[in-house]
């Protein structure tokens, strides 16, 4: 008898982890993993295991759901403690990698004064000789330059150390993934595979085409005492068929977030891709049924784990044509190359493109535009607006940029003149650069310059000096994270008072005010587009 071909169900939640903590881009090249390992991860399970119940009073504040907490209850310190013992033994080379990145640092800040910087080397920690290069900004100030290629290719970058938790999706509720390690329970199952391995896409493309069960089993390599948890992973109930979009003009499709997916007769676009599982908790929204069988370009405007979110980007793909994402600096441990990092778990579509470079797709162009701020003044480059001509029509993908300075807009409007379309983030308030950043630093920050230096997007002042200059016919201010699959990612929890409403707020009324479409997108929205044959 043949066998049953089974589909993979849609509301399976996939979650891609490093050492069990969830992946975001920063944990895979290994001069930055290291540091978060080091800083951040051994840390607060240190702190976890010496006081859990400060970690269960904290986050029953709703205020502190953001902080260095982890979500589990006192009696599962146990599992926490071995967590610990087993990254600190398994850990060792990127523990020993991160001390010499600390004392490399130390060296530098304290010796290195504006004279040659060869006499450096020999004192360079051994764990880093040959993977960095010694420079010198223009301010004469020495810093390091990682060789990731090389990285890559060495014993500190450990694709063991990667996995796959797989469990039926119930609700949208979820641990903040930044401070809480998944551990293993009777509705979790661990797969231990490589981000770049086939299996995974054989078993994601089972979401829509039914496939052996047997087979990716085996190419999963499944353990029999886990396999009865698999099993009910997948089922014989056939998906709704996922469809291009074939009418006139352009669709716009808002899935939540910043994710957005724009279709024309011929081309597909699925900017900064953060999917729903099938709705839990009675709101509707797009889920991956909805997107259509083949995308032929993925955007990703910066490198932010709410923005690259290797759970979505996994699951799509083997249906990835070309995934583009910004040009890096490359060259620091705080803006390593997204490039790199996504060739290196097996997309191999993964393109980069600089401020004002061009993609021609049918019907119109891709343009990558300059994005200010967000990044708390740090020198990331890994960062890009969109501007897509499509059908006529002009859409610009601000994502989260600040409008530092008002005469970026004047030059992009002397180049491409007005826009039909602006999308944007308004959350003005933003993390502290330690939220983020902080495990990468080798030295304090001071509370002033961390309370000064934020994650913050743009307030009405600055959204409504973008509108001014560009003169949209529509404006949509992304949800900011506020629907509710998206809390294990941001923590953020506003109120009719919290700032980036009221500023948000501000703005869609002003637009109104004006003529102007106008709306705060949350969970999902349908915008349909008329083809113009004017340019």
């Amino acid at each position: 008898m043949a066998e049953k071909k089974l589909y993979f169900k849609q509301n399976v939640l996939v979650e891609p982890l490093f050492n069990q903590w969830y992946v975001w881009p920063n944990l895979i090249p290994p001069a930055s993993a290291a540091m978060y390992i080091a800083n951040s991860h051994l840390k607060i399970m240190e702190s976890f295991v010496s006081s859990p119940q400060i970690h269960v009073a904290a986050l029953k504040n709703p205020a502190m759901l953001g902080g260095p907490f982890i979500n589990y209850a006192v009696d599962r310190v146990d599992e926490i403690k071995k967590l610990l013992d087993r990254t600190r033994q398994e850990q060792m080379l990127m523990l020993e990698l991160a001390e010499a990145i600390k004392s490399l640092d130390s060296m530098l800040e304290v010796e290195a004064k504006g004279y040659s910087l060869e006499s450096f080397y020999p004192k360079v920690p051994d764990s880093l000789r040959g993977y960095v290069e010694l420079v010198y900004g223009l301010h004469n100030h020495a810093s390091v330059r990682f060789l990731d290629g090389l990285l890559y290719k060495s014993k500190y970058y450990n694709p063991s150390s990667q996995s796959m938790a797989l469990s039926l999706c119930e609700s949208d509720n979820r641990s903040l993934v930044v401070s809480t390690p998944r551990l293993k329970g009777n509705d979790r199952l661990f797969l231990n595979v490589r981000f770049n391995g086939v299996g995974l896409d054989a078993l994601f493309q089972m979401k829509f085409v039914p496939g052996s069960y047997e087979q990716i089993k085996e190419s999963l390599n499944v353990t029999p005492e886990d396999e009865a948890l698999f099993s009910l992973f997948f089922t014989e109930e056939e998906p709704r068929a996922p469809a291009a979009y074939k009418g006139d003009g352009v669709r716009i499709r808002y899935f939540g977030h910043a994710c957005l997916l724009i279709e024309a007769q011929g081309v597909s676009i699925l900017c900064d891709p953060v999917i729903s599982y099938k709705e839990q908790s009675g709101i509707d929204r797009y889920i991956h049924t909805d997107l259509p069988e083949k995308i032929d370009y993925v955007l990703i405007t910066h490198n932010h784990q709410d923005h690259v979110m290797f759970e979505t980007l996994l699951q799509l793909r083997h249906k990835i044509k070309n995934l583009i994402v910004p040009k890096s600096s490359g060259s620091d441990r705080v803006d390593p190359s997204l490039k790199l990092i996504l060739r290196t778990t097996g997309f191999d579509n993964a393109y980069e493109i600089d401020e004002l470079e061009t993609i021609e797709i049918p019907g119109g162009t891709i343009v990558g535009l300059p994005f200010l701020g967000e990044h708390c003044d740090l020198n990331v480059r890994t960062k890009l607006a969109y501007r897509v001509e499509l059908q006529g029509n002009s859409i610009l993908l601000a994502a989260d940029s600040n409008n530092l300075e008002s005469r970026l807009y004047h030059h992009v409007h002397e180049l491409f003149g007005d826009i039909d379309v602006l999308f944007l983030g308004m959350e003005c308030d933003g993390a502290p650069m330690s939220w983020l950043y902080g495990p990468l630093f080798t030295s304090p920050i001071s509370r002033k310059d961390d309370q000064s230096r934020r994650l913050n997007g743009s307030t009405y002042e600055k959204g409504i000096g973008i509108v001014n200059i560009l003169k949209p016919k529509q404006v949509y201010v992304y949800a900011m994270g506020q629907e509710p699959w998206l809390k294990f990612l941001t923590s953020l929890h506003y109120t009719d008072e919290s700032r980036p409403i009221i500023e948000s707020n501000k703005l869609v009324s002003e637009c109104l005010s004006r003529g102007i479409t106008a709306e705060r997108l949350y969970v999902h929205k349908e915008i349909f587009l008329e083809a113009s044959t004017q340019p």
